[in-house]
């Protein structure tokens, strides 16, 4: 079923999530001294959404065999997956801070043996997705309703993996299947397109045979729009979200040091909540 129209105050509060949730994110990193904020806050508002209005679970049956699935695969941007689940009460929001710690439930990578809520261990990108097609064939083939979702990174559609698992999904018809990219226009030390260009990313996707659209990825109506279109075609779902790398705190915006190779001072991580208008969780 569609999700319902986005009224302006439904805006306003999904906003306030979707930050509430990068800042979360933020004090995780800073907590643990490492991790990977610019691609972290550039997916925020998109995983904020899917568990808010989109996906159909039940976070006390973490388990449960008819949920959605969201696997992702552009792995190292779990702090606001983990933050996201924490909202949603999979686990205590006491655990967020032990990000990265030995012996903690929140590692560098999701990991679904350790977090209650990760559908997918991943980390090596194009694991995540090709996983994605299977439970997607898997879930068609036993006629189940759930909806598989899968987010990747715009470094991560370069591997070749990632490729046939997109020739597969058209081949078996995985109409049940929806892929974001989470297109931020960096990879970990600069640019994509002067790494490996794979635009245009529409053209090439389309022609291996599934239905896409290209949104503005921090707009809540289109991602909605976009997501209802996904659910009546009969092809799956491609869509290239257009974000920013550190969104929401201007000095990580755009620039790709904030990958994953610096840490947040003190200082900074005050300038970050004060962007942000919040603190996340304590």
């Amino acid at each position: 079923m569609a999700s319902p129209a986005i009224g302006q105050e439904d805006l306003s509060v999904m906003q306030s999530i979707a930050n509430a949730n990068r800042a979360t994110a933020l004090r995780m990193i800073h907590a643990a001294g490492s991790g990977h904020p610019g691609g972290t806050l550039s997916c925020a508002d998109i995983v904020t959404y899917l568990y808010e209005r989109e996906m159909n679970i039940r976070p006390k049956e973490p388990d449960w065999g008819e949920r959605d699935r969201f696997v992702l695969s552009k792995g190292h941007a779990c702090p606001v997956l983990y933050a996201e689940l924490a909202r949603c009460s999979y686990f205590p929001v006491d655990q967020l801070m032990t990000l990265r710690r030995v012996g903690s439930i929140l590692q560098g990578v999701p990991d679904r043996r350790l977090t209650p809520g990760v559908d997918m261990t991943t980390g090596s990108l194009g694991i995540g997705f090709s996983a994605a097609v299977g439970m997607a064939l898997g879930a068609k083939k036993r006629g189940s309703t759930a909806r598989i979702y899968c987010m990747i990174g715009d470094g991560e559609i370069a591997e070749g993996m990632v490729w046939e698992g997109l020739l597969f999904a058209a081949h078996a018809s995985l109409s049940n299947l929806v892929c974001f990219l989470d297109h931020n226009k960096f990879s970990s030390d600069s640019a994509v397109r002067l790494v490996l260009n794979v635009e245009p990313y529409l053209e090439k996707i389309k022609a291996f045979g599934w239905a896409a659209t290209e949104i503005d990825g921090h707009d809540f109506q289109q991602i909605s729009s976009a997501l209802n279109e996904a659910r009546t075609s009969n092809r799956p779902f491609f869509i290239v979200a257009h974000t920013v790398k550190g969104k929401g705190v201007p000095y990580m915006e755009n620039d790709p040091a904030w990958h994953g190779s610096l840490a947040l001072s003190d200082q900074q991580l005050a300038q970050a909540l004060e962007a942000l208008g919040g603190r996340g969780e304590k």
